[in-house]
C-alpha cells in the first residue's frame, strides 16, 4: 500500500469519525430537549399505532370497509351473497360451491371469484361468470 493511498484511507477514516462524534454529541442533547415534550411524543406514537391499526384493517377485512364503488351496486339488493363476502350471486353458484367437498379448496375459489367480480364490477355472479372466474 502506498503512502497516499494509506493518507486517503486515513482521511476519509477521520472524516467518519468526525461525523460519528458530532452524531453522538447530538445524541447526548436528545433527553434534554425530549424531557419536556414526552406527553407529546407520547401522543405522536398513539395516532400512528391508531394509523396503522386502521390501515391494517382495512386491508384485513376489506368486505366491511366503506367503499365508494358499492354504492353503484345498491341495485342488486336481493338473493344470496358468496360466503365471508357482500358479492351477490345465485343460488345455483351457492349449489356449486357446496359441491366442492375440501373446505380450504372451497374457500379459495369464493375467493378468487369474488375478487374478479370486483375487478369486474360484475352485481351479480352467475354460472357463466363463475366457471370463468373459478378456474385456476
Amino acid at each position: 500500500m502506498t503512502d497516499r493511498t494509506l493518507d486517503q484511507r486515513l482521511a476519509a477514516l477521520e472524516a467518519r469519525l468526525g461525523r460519528l462524534e458530532s452524531l453522538l454529541a447530538a445524541l447526548g442533547d436528545t433527553p434534554a430537549r425530549g424531557a419536556s415534550s414526552l406527553e407529546e411524543a407520547k401522543d405522536e406514537i398513539r395516532a400512528w399505532v391508531t394509523e396503522y391499526v386502521s390501515l391494517r384493517l382495512q386491508q384485513l377485512v376489506p368486505e366491511t370497509c366503506a367503499h365508494p364503488e358499492r354504492e353503484a351496486d345498491a341495485g342488486v339488493t336481493e338473493g344470496p351473497v358468496l360466503p365471508g363476502t357482500r358479492i351477490r350471486c345465485t343460488e345455483e353458484v351457492i349449489h356449486r360451491l357446496g359441491r366442492i367437498p375440501i373446505p380450504f379448496v372451497r374457500q379459495m375459489v369464493t375467493q378468487r371469484v369474488a375478487e374478479a367480480a370486483r375487478a369486474e364490477r360484475v352485481p351479480l355472479v352467475d354460472v357463466v361468470f363463475f366457471e370463468r372466474a373459478a378456474t385456476f
